[in-house]
């Protein structure tokens, strides 16, 4: 991930997670066409908790950590297992660190019906397969399905009824002229496919997101897009439920960042009054501590003979 987004906050691997939990028969065909395209609707499909994975795999599993179980009702084919893995940057890709996760959930679900999905939001190099072999044998071909976003031309997508697909025309490839009509059917497609008003803003800041467009782009987009557009109402009312819920939650911020720099400018002056002085390794702590903190140092300071005491340091 690109510094910038780090400061910005943006979780790429936490946007696509949530994507395809919300959407994951949408999701499967899209990001995995070649082997789900005729994914039936008949299917059953269900997110394998990742918390079940952590004690056998270590330190070495995908961000985007939600393999799902693919279950055929009429028994026409074995349940399967989709697992996929977002990489912002294509180049960092590791095919070996897949295959590897890939075979400790094998081994951990008991099953060799597995489909390894890597998405990729910005082109670059990657290896798509893996063969371990020597003079005479092959001893292990590992190979994936690559969902290359960039890679994939937009126009394939357009007028697409997959959702996942619509919202993600942002990440496709097309010219940048094309940037506001790209953005106007990603839009359009949400609102036609999704009824529920709540994942309607959610995938609406997706979509804000990954397009990229600055104010004079949004400008242009209203001229020449929405006013013509048959949504022109639900898109609008869209926007501002978004700007509503935006204030609302900083209100919300605002008011526990309110809570927490009285807490500490009282205990602060509690530290003063008893101890005199309040070192700055004190400080340093104060200015770090979250609300728990606060809390339990609070308590500690009614009975404490130390200021080393207080913040756990004189046990």
């Amino acid at each position: 991930m690109a510094e910038a987004e780090k400061e910005k906050g943006i979780s790429h691997d936490q946007n696509f997670k949530n994507l395809i939990l919300d959407y994951p028969r949408d999701s499967l065909r899209f990001f995995a066409e070649p082997e789900a395209f005729d994914l039936g609707d008949d299917v059953t499909i269900t997110p394998v908790r990742q918390e079940q994975l952590k004690d056998r795999l270590g330190d070495h599993f995908c961000e985007l950590d939600t393999p799902l179980k693919v279950e055929w009702p009429d028994g026409s084919r074995a349940a399967a297992l989709f697992v996929a893995e977002e990489e912002t940057e294509a180049g960092v890709f590791s095919i070996h660190r897949m295959c590897r996760y890939c075979v400790h959930l094998s081994e951990l679900m008991e099953t060799d019906r597995v489909v390894p999905v890597a998405i990729l939001l910005r082109t670059g190099k990657y290896s798509t397969s893996l063969v371990l072999a020597g003079d005479r044998h092959t001893y292990l071909r590992f190979e994936i399905i690559a969902c290359d976003l960039k890679g994939i031309p937009v126009d394939k997508y357009m007028d697409s009824d997959n959702i996942v697909a619509r919202v993600n025309l942002p990440n496709m490839a097309y010219d940048r002229e094309r940037r506001l009509e790209v953005y106007a059917k990603a839009r359009e497609g949400l609102v036609e496919l999704e009824p529920d008003p709540n994942k309607r803003i959610k995938y609406s800041e997706f979509i804000d997101m990954y397009a990229g467009l600055d104010e004079k782009d949004l400008i242009l987009y209203q001229k020449q897009y929405l006013k013509k557009s048959r949504y022109k109402e639900v898109l609008m009312g869209l926007t501002q439920m978004a700007r509503d819920e935006g204030r609302q939650e900083g209100r919300k911020e605002g008011r526990k960042e309110g809570r927490k720099e009285g807490g500490i400018l009282i205990l602060r002056r509690q530290l003063g009054i008893k101890f005199k002085t309040v070192p700055d390794w004190a400080e340093e702590l104060l200015k770090n501590a979250v609300p728990s903190d606060l809390e339990q140092w609070s308590d500690r300071i009614l009975t404490a003979d130390t200021i080393e005491q207080v913040f756990g340091k004189g046990h």
